[in-house]
């Protein structure tokens, strides 16, 4: 018989009244994925028939640059040796979203105004001030003449500071006659003071701010975005910063508006650095790696723990991806399956690996009945684990939010914390009892988080593998409605074979991929993208290409022509 409200225990009651009122139908930022055929839009990417219709939303054309966008771009522009910091006392950016380019939510209030002209007056005054610096800013062989030298200034770091090229309006009566002023108002030298007074005003200018988007002209029902708006977008989708000169050069010469041109240089552009650190940056915010730090054990408890773990199971995140993504080229398939690993001598004794280790990380195999690929990693289960036991609840709400997209409501405030783990009783039990069949959590946790947290019981709060939880067996298995079918599973290998080969984990992913390329929230035109990108991840693409498919896709290229909403 099921359990009424008023038999259940107090924190049990509290928790059960904050699901009721929120209930179980939110979805993840308005976009499910659990709905559709992926196989039906991928069919165009054959040839078997025509593509299909990939629609554009609604989106800003003024997204805010981030502060660290805006410390790399000034870096870049400047030709500095390394990203000056200044950001870090600017007013803080809001954050929405899984990612911190939402581009919809950067304003700029009074106090962060104020912190743009600070920044740019005296990053003006270090560089007119410095020959050499400012040397490294003017074009090559520069007219002899100091106005005529400050024009050909004007008009080669304009380009590069509003990345596009100026007007001779732009140029002639504002710029050049600001140079004139410069002097006057500043003292001293007169074209290292022009040039001071030029730069300050640049530096503070929407046009520099901003990622301005002009291109208005409309075009077979969308607005095509021109090649130094596309070589924008491009270059900070992947490497954070403004473009470069080769990607300059290619947008003067009119080839990115040309796919195959995009083409060569998107892999271009991925196969430098900048690229990777950005790439890996999308796994660890998607991944929550920046809440590895956060975790402390007792080593009287965990014998496994070392104050070092924390920092070695970063390194172990970010070397599996990048040996995935970059050195072996595979896709999602790997990232969830892959039977190795990288350990040193603490994540080898949490796995309990074998062999001595010299203290720097190595690829180690694995044992393919207690881990497979990123989930069973220790970096995912001790980050979502308390410090005695597991934590199936956040474990089953990462796995649902950021491999599945399932619908999920944000957790009601103030909800009571579970009671301790009785001597007698096992994790799961505990949990069950509160959240589970029989409960109010009989809708969002007992089909949905439960199941998905359930299944990693065998990872202790450390990540190590167990198979009896105070001295009884524990019990990992569970069913999911997955692709709109129920599945059942014994344990979270089990699991994640299931999720690896379903369209639901695939469309999620590149639904994850277009949010961060894009810099904004996915919205219901992106479905037939999401779709197409999901059914090449299902077959095995690589993440690399997967990128390359967004990043040459009409909702890259151009604009819808409705006005942006607000959200």
């Amino acid at each position: 018989m099921k359990a009424s409200l008023s038999t259940l225990p107090p924190t049990a009651r509290a928790a059960c009244i904050a699901v009721v009122l929120m209930g179980c139908t939110g979805k993840i930022q308005d976009t499910p994925l659990q709905q559709g055929n992926a196989a039906d839009a991928a069919v165009a990417a054959d040839g078997a028939a025509p593509a299909p219709t990939i629609d554009i939303p609604a989106t800003t054309r003024f997204p805010r640059l981030t502060h660290g966008q805006w410390e790399s771009t000034v870096r870049d522009l400047l030709k500095l040796d390394a990203a000056p910091g200044t950001s870090s006392m600017f007013s803080p950016d809001a954050t929405s979203g899984t990612f911190a380019n939402n581009g919809t939510t950067l304003r700029v209030g009074q106090q962060l105004w104020s912190d743009y002209q600070t920044a740019a007056e005296t990053l003006a005054s270090r560089i007119a001030r410095d020959g050499a610096a400012l040397t490294r800013l003017l074009p090559a062989n520069p007219p002899a003449d100091p106005r005529m030298r400050a024009r050909a200034f004007i008009e080669h770091f304009g380009q590069r500071a509003y990345r596009r090229p100026l007007s001779p309006a732009e140029i002639d009566q504002h710029l050049t006659s600001l140079y004139d002023r410069g002097a006057m108002i500043l003292g001293g030298d007169a074209f290292a003071s022009g040039i001071e007074l030029v730069l300050r005003v640049m530096l503070q200018s929407p046009n520099f701010l901003y990622r301005v988007e002009r291109s208005s002209a409309v075009r077979e029902g969308r607005i095509p975005l021109d090649d130094f708006e596309i070589a924008t977008r491009l270059s900070y989708a992947l490497w954070n910063t403004m473009p470069d000169d080769e990607l300059f050069a290619a947008a003067s010469r009119g080839e990115l508006t040309r796919t195959e041109s995009l083409v060569v240089q998107a892999r271009r552009l991925l196969g430098d650095a900048r690229a990777k650190n950005v790439l890996l940056g999308f796994h660890g915010q998607l991944y929550d790696w920046d809440h590895f730090g956060d975790v402390r054990r007792d080593a009287m408890r965990f014998p496994q723990w070392r104050a070092s773990l924390p920092a070695s199971m970063l390194t172990e995140a970010r070397m599996f991806v990048e040996d995935v993504v970059f050195t072996r080229r595979a896709g999602l398939r790997q990232l969830l399956s892959a039977e190795y690993t990288f350990a040193n001598d603490d994540i080898a004794r949490v796995y309990g690996l074998a062999g001595t280790f010299d203290g720097t990380f190595r690829r180690v195999d694995l044992d393919r009945t207690q881990r497979r690929g990123m989930l069973t990693q220790v970096g995912f289960l001790a980050s979502r684990a308390y410090s005695v036991d597991p934590d199936p609840i956040h474990r089953g709400v990462a796995v649902n939010l950021k491999v599945l997209c399932a619908g999920l409501p944000s957790p009601p405030p103030n909800v009571a914390a579970l009671p301790a783990v009785p001597p007698n009783s096992t994790n799961r039990q505990t949990v069950n009892a509160h959240t589970g069949p029989g409960t109010c959590g009989s809708g969002c946790h007992s089909t949905l988080i439960n199941p998905m947290g359930f299944a990693f019981e065998h990872y202790d709060s450390v990540g190590a593998y167990r198979t009896t939880d105070r001295a009884q067996p524990v019990d990992s298995s569970g069913q999911y409605t997955l692709d709109g079918r129920l599945v059942m599973f014994r344990d979270g290998v089990e699991l994640t074979e299931l999720i690896t080969g379903s369209t639901q984990a695939h469309e999620c992913y590149a639904r994850y991929w277009l949010e961060f390329l894009a810099g904004r929230g996915p919205q219901t035109e992106d479905r037939t993208l999401i779709q197409i990108v999901g059914a090449r991840s299902r077959e095995d693409r690589p993440v690399l290409e997967l990128v390359e498919s967004i990043l040459t896709s009409p909702t890259f290229t151009a604009r819808s022509t409705a006005a942006e909403v607000m959200r």
